[in-house]
């Protein structure tokens, strides 16, 4: 294969006068290439260089000569890549090595020394980037006497090209830099000198302790080296280095005997060894950029005065395409390709736009003329015109009719294009498998020359394009190139002496870049049309050019011949391009799947097919295989419908996947659809050949089923004057001539020798495609390709290989809409397993290909319904092949195990429910019809048959069964099935599942799986509940008692049946409800359980018709709700069988109403005020209500009212009751001490409801509407519960009526609320119907009266408060009249009861009290005993001591002086337990007219500590009352003039107010 050297290297000349070279190669070279270069582009972003190469030329190696093009054959004779010499700037793709002739040429022609003539088209020299000068100056004696002349000479003789005078701005595309390196061998006096004299250096600092030699003013010679040869001015370029040698590194032989006598005051350290080092390397990337900088600078100045003309006469483009390429050379050179395939892309669009030009003939297309064909398309050409007429002499002469030489006519050698060829291979045979490579020919002497073909021109550009794109790419190829230099300086360097520096990593990416790699593969699919046009243009102009002077005119066939040939040479030049370009583009990233191509034995057979390493890939190193399979091919796996994704080999193990998924990285899959791309064009190019011999890929014999039977078009001409003849058409037939002349390629040329190559090399391309689709992820391509391989097995007979790739195929296209497409692979298939006797797949494809015929005829069935008022009527042929498969597969389900279950979809079409339903007179049943389209082309028996009915509504599903009578034989077209069912459930169902069954043949239909609806039409059907049918409702007990469980109530109604036995299943349907199903009883009915009631079931005997009963038993939750559910089953035997009702109705349990109490306790009495509120937006009807007495306490209430009161939301019922407790009761244990509040109430928005029912059941009496009347309430109900807002319960509770305006409202739909309920008998929609009864009820019933509803109940058990002790405080004054700071003498008069106290009196104890008189300090001045203690000792029994007596209660006096004026409140008095063992005051002494308080026996020793505070409460008498207080002042005299303080009214006279004396003034209560 060819290598395609690159150029992205620059040259460095060196100039080794003294020899040192080979002493500093060991550290310069691998340091090398040059790293993280940044150039900044003139007209772009910053460009990075990640790795530049240089190669180290010595001066005069250089071969300055101008270069146009590289020797032909590069690859035959070049064996040292050492030897290349670029420059970047230049016209060839790699290094060239001349022949001996040529470099003694060159030797005689020229000196090194002697300047070499400049082209005069720039860019077309090889010249060096930076020249370097190795100076060794070992003292500055030697330096002063000889090396700086030696230096300036060098720099006068070489650096003109960079001086500050140029002759001529041209020279700017060869320019260089200059650098002069210094380098110092050990034991030398420059050895013992620092770099520089400075302070401030390093070296210096570190050497200050020692003796310097050097004295103050002198320099070192780096210093003067820098002095007389850098630039003086500012910003200058440093132009000279130093590097030491160290003295192991230096051969014993090299290094200097006599160590120069002078001390050795200075000692370089290794931080400064690799600061010099790295000081060199930037110096020589900073000049190298420099130097391509001004390059390009130049190349662009030309390019664009260049472009610029290109509308002046004369303007020749291939002029203009060697400017611009050196353009891309340079940035070839150093690394920057991505720009170099910029200017490259350009060049291609110019190249059009001049071919354009020169097809219209424009103003410049005389200078830009290129040839009309290619010298060596003619003569392959013409040789294969000879080969074709027998012509012997061919144009090598050698009569073998190869044109080679070699007198091998066969040309069967295999073509090794990764390999090198050797130099004694023909090249033109090696450009046979490598059409496009830069190197083939002399390109650029031809531009040159404006001798090119547009066909070369094109190659030329598209190879430097791939070129550059496998360079982009990274790959094998083009790395092992650009290494292979750096690696040759490595290993050149001399042996034996030790490296300064460790060998550098090898940084460069060892991966190809995979996107890269598909841009190729992109392009070339571009690129093979467009050229493969151009060539048979520049075949025919050269086939025509040689027929003007060919005297054998006479040949026959001469138009046909040239087309064989065109056809020929284009198909092996397209061939052989892509076979180029999957060598180029192979790599081992790309995990490719192993073939699926296996032989029957395992072994690799023999084939007359060679295969280059073009046709290879990595991951396969054998040659082509034969055979798929055959007989021992293994069997599938038994569900045709499973497909493991293509290409997978069952027999590849968990390692090798694991090895495949770690190779994924970007771009991978892309360029396996690119690579799979020309695989695919390769075999289209290979098939259209064979289809030429007769030879089919085998679609053409595939059956057809479902395409229409339309007659074949024949073109007829439109002249008048030409009519079809059959001697016409004879003369019209053109003969045809199949050769294989000029078929270049041998894999090409050998598939085409016979049929069985032909389908060998097809069978290998189609895999090789399908395996990078695979690894693309590209499904369809891969079921393609292996639908591909399966119709060509089968048309080679090979029934086992094609049912395998069926069995993989087939499922894919069904999915994809490939219906008629997979109808025909399926018969295929059948016909398959039916040769190889696989009788359980044959039925599962049997029963795909039978539901596939019957789709096909679906689609028939509907072209035909879309075209029946079209002119025309498409028939589609009779599905013979599949007429009997039914029975034969409904025999075969027999023997099955399993049922084989089939959509329903698949053999039946446009389901629906015919009309309405049927309901049974006198029983509680319907029937219902379903019309169904067979699409069978066979009568099937139908055995079975079940319908399931669904309806979902607040989350409670609801499902009927519909089943088939007896059997019935459904027939190709339109059929009716009856279907019926025992169980009426009211609702809008959906028709949820569909389920026939033949032998043992399931085909259902499932809702959830055909959500599109087309096969069944009207899904949904409309059920509701008779009226006369049995009936069962949930309601919530009308008597709620709230210290025990609540019950609810289950309403029996037989309707018109006659029951035998029934059994009432109950589940809750509520999380958390726990039914007490055996606490259940039967009220208000004639009979009773037949068995006692179990977990959930009650039973019952005969139950007459048109009886009621009720069930009740109390149930539990267990969290809070609003409402529950319970589901109701009943199943029922009447005379006419058994029947099924079910119902899970909802019922409300919120209490109707809230009641709250407060509680008022007295020395003798309780008063409680109960507020009774509605806990809905519902006014309340409160009828009686009622305390009711316990063993302990007694109530009464007042009057009560002579009416029910009306308790609207925002206006509770207040109830107050006193309570009193009963004297001579015994306290115990165990008596009652709990009252009940007992109220009677309604609720008005249940009245409203049940007041419409019976208004509805009323009207619709002894009418045909009659059955329809639970439906009606149903209906209309609802719609009052969301219409009656609190607004409007108001004012029917205020007017007695409801208003029914609303449901006359356009906003409600009626019609909607009864669909799908079918006609009457008068054959009117029910739907309407009703509406119309709806509106006309609500006509005649605007205002309907509210009847009282039935009455409820609730109980709610009432505690008396246990409250200890009960204090009455009193605080009595003489007078209520009092001035400012009077004397008030008061009493406070303190009592106590425990009548409130419900603990037994043996277990009361003496109670300690502290009492505290507590009044606001800017109010009264409270003196006297204002804290004090008392004890309340314990009652002797439960009616002696329970209250104090006049002797036991206490009296004391008080003196209150009031402290401002006013209507001041009485101060307050707070009493406290004084527990046993807390401080508190010592007890009183009785005061004066005070009865002291009976002190407790042993309180300390009688009472625990540890007893618990007793509650107490305390009535104040005095809370409300005032005492009035007036100023002491009688008479006030004021002055109103400003005379006073502060200019305010002054005080004249003030006259106290008498005292007033006890008695003066009554008592004021405010």
């Amino acid at each position: 294969m060819e290598q395609p050297f690159s150029t992205s290297k620059v040259t460095v000349e060196y100039f080794d006068p003294h020899g040192v070279y080979k002493l500093l190669a060991p550290g310069l070279v691998p340091r090398l290439p040059l790293r993280n270069l940044h150039w900044q582009s003139h007209a772009g972003p910053l460009r990075s260089i990640d790795a530049l190469h240089v190669e180290l030329l010595t001066a005069g190696s250089t071969d300055p000569r101008t270069i146009l093009s590289p020797d032909p054959f590069p690859a035959l004779q070049r064996t040292n890549s050492s030897n290349a010499r670029d420059d970047g700037f230049q016209t060839q793709i790699g290094s060239v090595t001349l022949t001996d002739a040529a470099d003694k040429h060159a030797a005689a022609g020229q000196k090194n020394s002697t300047p070499a003539r400049r082209h005069q088209i720039p860019g077309l020299r090889r010249t060096p980037y930076l020249k370097v000068l190795f100076v060794r100056c070992d003292d500055n004696d030697s330096y002063k006497a000889s090396v700086r002349q030696e230096i300036r000479d060098w720099v006068k003789a070489n650096t003109r090209a960079s001086g500050a005078k140029k002759a001529n701005t041209a020279e700017n595309h060869d320019a260089f830099e200059w650098l002069i390196l210094h380098v110092v061998i050990p034991n030398t006096v420059a050895a013992t000198q620092p770099r520089v004299t400075g302070k401030t250096d390093a070296a210096s600092e570190k050497s200050s302790a020692v003796p310097a030699r050097w004295r103050t003013g002198s320099s070192t010679l780096l210093e003067k080296l820098r002095s007389d040869f850098n630039s003086s001015s500012k910003g200058g370029v440093d132009r000279v280095a130093q590097i030491r040698i160290g003295i192991n590194d230096v051969p014993y032989d090299l290094l200097p005997r006599v160590v120069p006598a002078v001390p050795s005051g200075y000692k370089e350290t290794g931080e400064e060894s690799d600061n010099a080092w790295t000081d060199l390397i930037s110096k020589i990337r900073s000049l190298i950029l420099s130097s391509f900088d001004s390059r390009v600078s130049q190349y662009e100045e030309d390019i664009k005065e260049k472009d610029a003309q290109r509308s002046l006469p004369g303007w020749n483009f291939c002029t203009f395409f060697i400017l611009k390429e050196g353009l891309a050379r340079g940035f070839e050179s150093v690394g920057l390709v991505e720009d170099a395939l910029v200017v490259y892309d350009e060049l291609s669009v110019g190249l059009d736009m001049v071919i354009k030009d020169q097809a219209r003939g424009g103003s410049s297309a005389a200078a830009n003329t290129m040839l009309n064909y290619t010298q060596e398309l003619r003569e392959a050409a013409v040789k294969a015109r000879a080969e074709m007429y027998g012509d012997k002499r061919d144009s090598d002469g050698d009569n073998d009719g190869d044109n080679d030489g070699d007198g091998d006519p066969d040309g069967d050698e295999v073509v090794d294009m990764q390999a090198s060829v050797t130099a004694d291979t023909d090249a033109k045979e090696t450009f046979d498998d490598i059409p496009i490579s830069a190197t083939k020919k002399p390109y650029r002497e031809l531009i040159l020359e404006n001798n090119v073909s547009v066909f070369d021109f094109r190659c030329y550009i598209f190879a430097r394009q791939i070129a550059l794109l496998l360079r982009l790419g990274n790959a094998w190829s083009t790395r092992e190139e650009l290494l292979a230099k750096l690696k040759e300086q490595q290993e050149s360097t001399m042996h034996g002496v030790a490296p300064r520096a460790p060998p550098p990593r090898q940084t460069e990416n060892e991966h190809e870049d995979l996107s890269i790699l598909a841009e190729i593969c992109r392009r070339t699919m571009e690129f093979i049309p467009a050229v493969s046009h151009v060539m048979r243009g520049d075949i025919l102009s050269a086939l025509t050019a040689e027929k003007k002077s060919d005297d054998n005119s006479s040949a026959p066939s001469r138009d046909s011949a040239v087309a064989e040939i065109m056809d020929n040479l284009v198909a092996a030049f397209a061939f052989s391009i892509a076979q180029q370009i999957l060598a180029q583009t192979s790599t081992k990233a790309l995990p490719i799947p192993p073939s699926i191509l296996a032989p029957p034995d395992g072994h690799e057979p023999k084939s007359s097919i060679p295969e280059p390493k073009t046709m290879m890939h990595p991951s396969r190193n054998s040659s082509l295989r034969i055979t798929t399979g055959g007989a021992g091919a293994g069997r599938p796996p038994q569900s045709p419908n499973f497909f493991p994704g293509p290409g997978q080999n069952r027999n590849v193990s968990e390692h090798e996947v694991a090895k495949t998924n770690a190779f994924l990285k970007v771009g991978l899959e892309e360029l396996a659809s690119r690579r799979a791309e020309l695989y695919v064009l390769s075999r289209n190019i290979l098939e259209e050949c064979g289809k030429k011999r007769g030879w089919s890929d085998g679609w053409t014999g595939v059956p057809v089923v479902g395409e229409s039977s339309m007659v074949d078009m024949v073109e007829i001409s439109l002249d008048a004057d030409t009519t079809l003849t059959a001697e016409g058409e004879d003369l019209a037939t053109k003969e045809t001539i199949l050769s294989l002349a000029g078929l270049n390629s041998h894999l090409l040329r050998t598939a085409l020798d016979n049929d069985g190559d032909f389908y060998r090399l097809y069978e290998m391309l189609t895999d090789k495609a399908l395996r990078h689709y695979t690894v693309a992820n590209h499904t369809h391509s891969v079921q393609a390709s292996m639908a591909d391989l399966a119709v060509l097995k089968y048309h080679l007979r090979d029934y086992a290989a094609a049912a395998s790739y069926f069995w993989r195929t087939t499922p894919f296209f069904g999915e994809s809409g490939w219906s008629l497409l997979e109808l025909s692979m399926l018969i295929m298939y059948s016909r398959c397993l039916k040769q190889l006797q696989r009788k359980d797949e044959y039925v599962k494809v049997t029963l795909k290909l039978l539901s596939k015929a019957a789709a096909a005829e679906r689609q028939k069935q509907q072209y035909r319904s879309s075209l029946r008022l079209g002119k025309t009527d498409v028939d589609y042929p009779d599905s013979e092949a599949i007429k009997g498969l039914l029975a034969d597969l409904l025999a075969e389900t027999k023997t099955l195990q399993n049922t084989v279950r089939v959509p329903l979809a698949n053999f039946f079409s446009a389901l629906e429910v015919d009309g309405s339903l049927e309901y049974h007179v006198g029983r509680d049943s319907f029937s219902a019809r379903l019309k169904l389209f067979s699409v069978l082309v066979d009568e099937m028996q139908l055995e079975k048959a079940r319908v399931r009915l669904v309806s979902q509504v607040a989350g409670v599903q609801k499902e009927i069964l519909l089943s088939l009578s007896r059997p019935t034989t459904i027939k190709p077209g339109r059929n009716r099935l009856d279907l019926s069912s025992n169980m009426v459930l009211p609702g809008i169902y959906d028709v949820d599942k569909i389920d026939f069954t033949a032998s043992n043949l399931c085909m259902h239909y499932d809702r959830e799986a055909n959500k599109t609806g087309e096969l069944l039409k009207s899904p949904k059907i409309t059920i509701f509940h008779r009226a006369e049918a049995l009936n069962v409702s949930l309601s919530a007990s009308t008597h709620i008692q709230l210290d025990r469980n609540n019950t609810v109530d289950i309403n029996l109604d037989s309707g018109w049946n006659n029951i035998v036995s029934a059994e009432v299943r109950v589940k809750a349907a509520t999380g958390g409800m726990r039914l007490l199903t055996a606490e259940a009883k039967c009220i208000e009915s004639s009979f009773e359980f037949s068995k006692s009631p179990t977990a959930g079931l009650f039973s019952f005997a005969a139950i007459p018709a048109r009886e009621t009963t009720k069930i009740r038993f109390p149930y539990t939750n267990e969290q809070e709700v609003t409402s529950v559910s319970i589901r109701i089953d009943v199943s029922y035997t009447t005379e006419h069988g058994t029947f099924t009702f079910s119902k899970t109705p909802t019922v409300p349990i919120t209490l109707a109403l809230g009641v709250n109490v407060q509680d008022v306790f007295k020395h003798s009495a309780l008063f409680s005020r109960f507020t009774v509120s509605t806990a809905s937006e519902s006014p309340l009807r409160l009828y009686k209500s009622e305390l009711i007495d316990s063993e302990l306490f007694q109530a009464d209430f007042g009057v009560p009212p002579g009416d029910s009161v009306v308790v609207f939301p925002r206006l509770p019922a207040s109830l107050l009751y006193k309570i009193r407790r009963k004297k001579a009761v015994k306290l115990t244990p165990k008596t009652q001490k709990t009252l009940f509040l007992k109220l009677d109430y309604s609720v008005l928005g249940d009245d409203v409801l049940e007041t419409i029912r019976e208004n509805l059941t009323m009207t619709l009496k002894d009418t045909a509407l009659a059955p329809y009347g639970r439906l009606l309430s149903d209906t209309i109900v609802p719609h009052f519960e969301a219409c009656l807002g609190p607004h409007e319960l108001e004012r029917a509770c205020l007017l007695g009526y409801v208003d029914t305006g609303f449901l006359s409202s356009p906003n409600i739909d009626w019609t909607s609320s009864f669909t799908a309920l079918g006609n009457d008998a008068d054959g009117r929609d029910l739907a309407i119907v009703l509406s119309e009864f709806i509106r006309k009820w609500q006509t005649e019933n605007s205002r309907v009266a509210i009847q009282g509803g039935e009455s409820k109940s609730i109980l709610i058990p009432v505690d008396v408060p246990s409250i200890s002790i009960v204090h009455t405080v009193d605080i009595r004054v003489d007078k209520s009249t009092v001035m400012t700071n009077q004397l008030l003498p008061a009493t406070l008069h303190l009592k106590w009861t425990r009548v409130w106290d419900t603990t037994p009196a043996k277990d009361m104890v003496d109670l300690e009290f502290s009492y505290e008189v507590v009044a606001p300090a800017d109010t009264w001045l409270v003196g006297g005993r204002r804290k004090g203690h008392f004890v309340i000792p314990a009652p002797e029994s439960d009616e002696v001591g329970i209250s104090s007596t006049e002797e036991t209660e206490a009296d004391i006096p008080l003196l209150l002086i009031p402290l401002r004026e006013g209507w001041l409140p009485y101060p307050s008095i707070e009493i406290r337990e004084v527990r046993p063992g807390s401080s508190a005051d010592p007890s009183p002494v009785a005061g004066p007219g005070e009865v002291p308080a009976q002190q407790p026996k042993s309180a300390v020793e009688t009472v625990s500590t540890d007893r618990e505070a007793v509650s107490c409460e305390t009535d104040f008498k005095n809370l409300g009352e005032t005492i009035r207080v007036v100023a002491d002042r009688e008479r006030v005299t004021l002055s109103l003039d400003a005379s006073g303080p502060g200019g305010g009214p002054l005080v004249m006279e003030v006259v106290k107010r008498v005292r007033m004396e006890a008695g003066e003034e009554e008592r004021v209560v405010v």
